[in-house]
C-alpha cells in the first residue's frame, strides 16, 4: 500500500461528514483538520516562541551567503555548529527547533537508546546517568541547551519555509565535473542555489543566492506515507474518522484522549510509532466505558523490552568493533568476503540467542507476533522497536489486539475488512504508515536533480552519506539510520566542515557512485529490508572511513582491549 502522500484534508475531501453526523461525531474530521493546521498557535507553542525570541536570533538574510542549512532539527543544529565559520544561515519553517522531536511525536514518545549514546560529541546531558529514556521533552530542552551552549540560535530563521531551489551552475556546466577531479574546495566564491523562501502567512517568494546548500529536513514528518485502495475501497466508503499518526502528533493530550475514549479504534502498522499510538489509546481506553485498540499487523518486526538480553548488555553483540568484525561492510576486499562467509553460523548464532531471550521474555508466540525473520535483520535494517512500558501487559488485559494482514486490507462502512474477509469494526482508523522524507526533497529540488534523489536499491545514493554524487554543491544530513542517529548526523557534518575547509579531496564521480553501490550490495546481503539506509552492523567502519579522511585517528581508545571490546559511542569522537 503505497501511493504518493495524501493530507488528512485530502481525507476528508474523499470523505465530508454527512450532517446528522456532523452534529454528533466528537472531535470532527473538520476540527481535527482545522487543529493540525494551527497546532503551532497552542499555549505551548507560543511559549517557546516567545522563549526563542529572547534569543538573538537571525534577523535578515542577506542577498548572497556562503552555506545555508534546511532545517532546525538535530541534524541542522549539528550543521550549524560545524559550520559556523561560514556564518551559515539556517532556514526552519516552525517556530522552534527540534525537527520532528518537536513536532512529530506523541505525548508518551521517548527515545529508544540510552542518554550516553545520543548526545553531542562536546555537550552531555545534564542528567548522563539517568538509566531511563529521556521523554521528547527533555530532548528539546537538551537541543535547546545544546543551541545556548554554541550560540546557535544567531544563525537561525524562524519561520522561513524554504518553497523552491534554483540551481544557477547551468546544464553546461558539466555537474560531474563541479564536485571532482578539479583539486578544489566546493566554495569557490561562485553562487551555486537559490533558494526561495516564504515567512509567516505571506505568499511572496523571496530568493537568496548560496554557493553551498546542506539539506537537513529529515526522513520523517512533514510528507506522511499513504496506502493507496481501488475504487470504493478507501476510506471514502468508510463512515467513521481517518486520520495518518503524523495529525494525530498535532493534538493537545486533552484532545487524544477525547478522541479516543470509548471508540473502537484500528491502528495500522506495527512499527514505533503504531506501537506507541496503540498504547496511548490502550491507556485512554482503561475503565468503564473503554474499548479495545486493533492492531493491524502487515510486517512482523522483532520488538526489544530492553537493551539486556539474558543478562548480558545489547552492546556485547553489534556495537563494539569486535562484534562487528564479523558483518558485511560496503565495498570489502576477498579477504573479508570469505571471512563473513566463515562466519556466518556465528552471526546467525547470535541472532538465535537473542530471538530465545525476545520468545521467552514477550508473549510474541502467544499473540502470533513472531516474525518468520532473524532478529539480525531488523537491527540490520535499523527497524527494532523498543516497547513502551507495560505494553503488552495492555494486552493481556484486552485492551490491545493483534490482527494479521497482508496488502489487501480496504475500508468498509463500518471499519476495515482484511483480505480473507475478516471485518473488524472501528469508529476511528490511524494510519502509523511511515512518512516519505525522499518527497520532501523532490518538491523543491529542480529537474534534472529531483530524479536522482533515489538510487535503483530505493536508497539514497549517498557517498560518505552526505553527498550525492550527480548534485553539485549540496549535501543532506539525516538521511542515513544508525543506532544513534545524532551520532551519525554530527560525524557527518564534521566531515562536511572538512570538505568544505580543503582538508581532503572527493574521488571521482564514479569512484563515489561505486561506494554508494558497494554499501547497496552490503545490505542487500545482509537484510531483506535493504531499501533503507542503515548502518548499524557497520558503523565503526563507517565512522574508520570519515576519521580517515579528515586525518583524525580512526582507533579512538586508549588500549587495544578497550578498542575491541568496549561499545563506541559520541564522545569517543569528541574533537580534541
Amino acid at each position: 500500500h503505497t501511493s504518493p502522500p495524501q493530507s488528512l484534508t485530502a481525507l476528508h475531501a474523499l470523505h465530508p461528514l454527512r450532517p446528522q453526523e456532523a452534529a454528533t461525531a466528537h472531535p470532527s474530521i473538520e476540527h481535527l483538520a482545522t487543529h493540525a493546521a494551527s497546532f503551532i498557535q497552542h499555549p505551548g507553542s507560543t511559549a517557546m516562541a516567545q522563549g526563542q525570541a529572547a534569543r538573538a536570533t537571525r534577523e535578515a538574510v542577506p542577498p548572497v551567503s556562503r552555506v545555508a542549512i534546511i532545517g532546525g532539527g538535530i541534524s541542522g543544529l549539528a550543521a550549524a555548529k560545524q559550520m559556523a565559520a561560514y556564518d551559515p544561515v539556517v532556514f526552519e519553517a516552525t517556530p522552534s527547533v527540534g525537527g520532528v522531536w518537536k513536532h512529530c511525536v506523541y505525548r508518551t514518545t521517548r527515545l529508544q537508546t540510552p542518554r550516553p549514546d545520543y548526545e553531542f560529541s562536546d555537550y552531555s546531558w545534564k542528567n548522563r546517568d539517568d538509566p531511563s529514556f529521556p521523554t521528547h521533552t527533555e530532548i528539546v530542552d537538551y537541543l535547546e541547551g545544546y543551541a545556548d551552549e554554541f550560540d546557535l540560535w544567531r544563525y537561525i530563521s524562524f519561520g522561513s519555509k524554504v518553497v523552491d531551489i534554483k540551481f544557477l551552475g547551468g546544464a553546461e556546466a558539466g555537474f560531474t565535473e563541479l564536485w571532482s577531479g578539479t583539486g578544489k574546495a566546493p566554495l569557490r566564491g561562485k553562487p551555486m542555489w537559490e533558494v526561495g523562501i516564504v515567512t509567516g502567512d505571506s505568499n511572496t517568494v523571496q530568493y537568496y543566492k548560496f554557493e553551498f546548500v546542506v539539506m537537513c529536513t529529515g526522513k520523517y514528518g512533514d510528507v506522511p506515507r499513504m496506502p493507496v485502495f481501488p475504487p470504493g475501497k478507501g476510506p471514502e466508503v468508510f463512515k467513521g474518522t481517518v486520520m495518518h499518526s503524523l495529525d494525530y502528533c498535532k493534538l493537545s493530550e486533552e484532545e487524544t484522549v477525547e478522541l479516543m475514549r470509548g471508540k473502537k479504534v484500528v491502528v495500522v502498522g506495527y512499527k514505533k510509532s503504531a506501537i506507541d499510538l496503540a498504547n496511548e489509546c490502550a491507556q485512554a481506553n482503561q475503565g468503564e466505558g473503554g474499548q479495545a485498540c486493533t492492531m493491524l499487523v502487515r510486517t512482523l518486526h522483532w520488538v526489544v523490552p530492553s537493551y539486556s538480553i539474558w543478562g548480558l548488555p545489547f552492546f556485547l553483540f553489534y556495537s563494539t568493533r569486535f562484534s562487528q568484525l564479523f558483518y558485511e561492510r560496503p565495498n570489502q576486499g576477498l579477504f573479508r568476503s570469505l571471512l563473513c562467509r566463515l562466519m556466518s553460523p556465528l552471526r546467525s548464532g547470535v541472532s538465535k540467542f537473542i530471538e530465545s531471550y525476545l520468545s521467552w521474555k514477550l508473549p510474541l508466540g502467544k499473540y502470533g507476533l513472531t516474525p518468520d525473520h532473524p532478529f539480525v535483520e531488523d537491527y540490520a535494517s535499523c527497524q527494532m522497536a523498543i516497547l513502551p512500558e507495560g505494553f503488552f501487559d495492555m494486552a493481556d488485559r484486552g485492551l490491545v489486539r493483534f490482527q494479521r494482514a497482508s496488502a489487501g486490507w480496504c475500508f468498509s462502512e463500518n471499519g476495515v475488512v482484511l483480505d480473507d474477509g475478516t471485518k473488524v469494526e472501528a469508529d476511528l482508523v490511524f494510519l502509523a504508515t511511515g512518512f516519505e522524507g525522499k518527497d520532501k526533497l523532490r518538491e523543491v529540488l529542480p529537474k534534472p536533480f529531483r530524479d536522482l534523489v533515489v538510487g535503483k536499491s530505493s536508497m539514497m545514493p549517498l557517498y560518505r552519506g552526505t553527498i550525492h554524487p550527480l548534485i553539485p554543491n549540496m549535501a543532506f544530513v539525516g538521511f542515513v539510520e544508525s543506532v544513534s542517529n545524532l551520532h551519525t548526523s554530527e560525524l557527518r557534518c564534521r566531515w562536511l566542515s572538512g570538505l568544505l575547509e580543503g582538508r581532503f579531496e572527493l574521488p571521482s564521480v564514479k569512484a563515489m557512485m561505486g561506494h554508494v553501490a558497494g554499501e547497496a550490495d552490503a545490505m542487500r546481503r545482509t537484510t531483506r529490508f535493504y531499501r533503507r539506509h542503515c548502518i548499524s552492523t557497520y558503523s565503526i567502519h563507517d565512522s574508520d572511513g570519515m576519521c580517515a579522511d579528515l586525518g583524525s585517528a580512526t582507533l579512538r581508545k586508549g588500549n587495544w582491549i578497550a578498542e575491541l571490546f568496549a561499545p563506541y559511542n559520541n564522545k569517543d569522537y569528541k574533537e580534541q
